[in-house]
């Protein structure tokens, strides 16, 4: 009975303040700042235990900069050392390693599993003694405030479910995804700029798709939907005003449409109503904010050499990670970006030197830039893909080049800022590089790590949907505490 009381009470709270306290949108901006939780779908048809909009707990972390390498990096080649590869290269790998391990369809009629040893040399770095590839001296450079975990592991084998489940914490679509799920929890730093932003770039190497499902809101209100940035004219889509309309135009239209939506707001109590208008309002003062914070020609020419000359050159890697500073310093909850590339099922070599000569330096400058920018300690920044790569060669295997297949039994991804441990190496494999020996870390540990340092308990952040309860991390996960700074 208290709910119900509770639940009417809220959906009496926002008629009112929709239809009695003035027509237009304006009033409507007043009111998400009157009433931040007025439309982040708290209530609706079941009113859920935990208000959003406040973390749990004091956070270490208050945004998100995630650079998600799409098409899975080999570790093998970047940052889990394995000498017994080179030793035994072209040797069979023993069945007691593999242990009757799931294949895709790309390797499962191979009569043989070569070993491939890393053509690239590695050394170690840092107070930490981290190993790390020749392909990524600007990485290493900075591996002191580097956290990396070399024992992640996944239950998918092929690139849509795994890099759907990396973001959604699910396989299949239509589950919100992490950056929407930050947005439903804590909402916005900044009232003129979407809580949570995509950015896409592609390499050199073989690349793999990306689709909105990534960025999706799912049963989440969509004002929580990632807003995609282009490297066009119009950075977001649909934003700029046609010539003919001015701001006083399109500011007379969107008071007029708000009496609409007010109208069937106060008629259905849709809530999806209120986040229209909601987004309404962004977009209008989105066309302000987002031409000040795209512009690159402002930064000082020392911050362009640490991204590299790329930097200033509209969808590249180096210019999105640069954006993405840009967006995190001005309050974008998460940012997204997905760098295509990486699946190297053949000439893996030259692929993945390619790729590394896009990412390495623009990578490191981001952690760099933050740190000195005072931003690195509340800003977390991820790095890494959705599985890893085989020791064993796809297809033909010489001294010189090899494939690798695709492996989620064991992958290396870092973690800097934000609340994790400094120059810490977390988790090994075994001396084939194929099964985790010490400390395994599942994807739901990895989201329930993320939520926590960010002042999030995953088993309460929740949304009611079809009768359930859902989360991030569904009904899994458990905070990998030594991570923790």
């Amino acid at each position: 009975m208290e709910k119900e009381i509770l639940e009417a009470g809220l959906n009496i709270n926002r008629r009112r303040f929709l239809s009695r306290l003035s027509l237009g949108v304006g009033s409507v901006a007043l009111g998400s700042l009157l009433l931040p939780d007025l439309f982040n779908g708290i209530g609706g048809g079941e009113l859920e235990s935990s208000m959003t909009g406040l973390p749990h707990f004091a956070p270490k972390a208050k945004r998100v900069i995630y650079l998600f390498q799409n098409g899975a990096p080999s570790q093998l080649d970047l940052f889990d050392y394995k000498p017994l590869l080179n030793k035994m290269h072209g040797e069979d790998l023993p069945d007691s390693i593999r242990k009757g391990q799931r294949l895709t369809g790309m390797t499962s009629q191979q009569a043989r599993f070569p070993l491939a040893g890393s053509v690239f040399s590695f050394d170690q770095y840092g107070e930490s003694r981290a190993w790390v590839s020749e392909l990524l001296p600007h990485t290493a450079a900075i591996v002191d405030d580097l956290c990396i975990i070399k024992s992640l592991h996944t239950e998918a084998i092929n690139h849509d479910p795994a890099l759907t489940f990396f973001q959604t914490g699910a396989q299949v679509g239509n589950r919100p995804s992490m950056g929407a799920w930050l947005s439903y929890g804590l909402g916005t730093e900044n009232k003129n700029l979407p809580a949570f932003c995509v950015l896409l770039s592609k390499g050199k190497g073989n690349g793999q798709g990306v689709y909105s499902k990534l960025w999706t809101n799912g049963f989440l209100d969509s004002v929580h939907q990632g807003v995609q940035f282009s490297s066009g004219e119009n950075p977001v889509l649909y934003l700029k005003n046609h010539e003919s309309i001015d701001l006083n135009d399109r500011r007379k239209m969107l008071d007029k449409l708000a009496e609409l939506n007010n109208m069937a707001y106060d008629e259905f109590n849709d809530r999806e109503i209120a986040s229209k208008v909601q987004q309404y309002e962004l977009a209008y003062r989105m066309q302000t904010a987002v031409p000040d914070v795209t512009d690159l020609s402002k930064e000082p020419e020392s911050i362009i050499k640490m991204y590299g000359p790329d930097a200033l050159v509209p969808g590249t890697y180096a210019a999105n990670c640069l954006l993405a500073r840009k967006l995190s310093e001005n309050g974008v909850r998460f940012v997204q970006l997905y760098h295509q590339g990486w699946d190297s099922h053949g000439n893996l070599p030259r692929e993945t030197s390619g790729q590394c000569l896009d990412v390495d330096k623009a990578s490191a400058a981001l952690v760099t830039d933050l740190k000195q920018r005072g931003l690195l300690d509340e800003t977390l920044v991820i790095w890494g893909g959705e599985f890893g790569r085989t020791n064993y060669c796809q297809g033909e295997l010489t001294k010189d080049n090899y494939g690798r297949d695709h492996h989620p039994r064991c992958f290396t991804v870092w973690m800097a800022g934000g609340g994790v441990k400094p120059g810490f190496v977390y988790g090994d494999t075994d001396e084939f590089g194929y099964n985790i020996v010490k400390d395994p870390v599942h994807v739901h540990d990895f989201h329930a790590t993320i939520l926590h340092l960010l002042g999030l308990n995953h088993e309460q952040l929740t949304f009611r949907h079809l009768g359930r309860r859902y989360r991030l991390t569904d009904v899994e996960g458990k905070i990998v505490k030594s991570i923790l700074a």
